[in-house]
């Protein structure tokens, strides 16, 4: 994605596609795992998927492989960081559903 413009939307272009949430969760703290273990962790993703989604991550600066296993960069723990005010809000909007229901 071209990030000269409109980071904003590359951003939720990335963040948009399918697993890559649920790795960055994953990796958060300090966790670091091989690709076996965060494919284990992500309910068996394809390998190919997966793959396609840690390229992405490392490209982007978010994540890195090192000594054998994956981890958050720093940018990636600060994203995650800004992430949790939009989970607390979701998790707020869900229980307003439910209870309209």
């Amino acid at each position: 994605s071209d990030l000269t413009g409109r980071p904003t939307m590359a951003l939720l272009d990335l963040l948009g596609r399918r697993w890559t949430l649920r790795v960055i969760w994953e990796l958060r703290g300090d966790a670091r795992f091989t690709f076996r273990e965060l494919q284990e962790r992500c309910d068996n993703v394809s390998s190919s998927v997966l793959n396609d989604r840690l390229r992405e991550l490392r490209d982007a600066g978010i994540v890195v492989s090192e000594s054998g296993g994956y981890e958050l960069t720093d940018s990636g723990a600060e994203l995650l960081a800004a992430l949790l005010p939009l989970d607390a809000w979701a998790t707020s909007w869900a229980a307003r559903l439910k209870s309209a229901r």
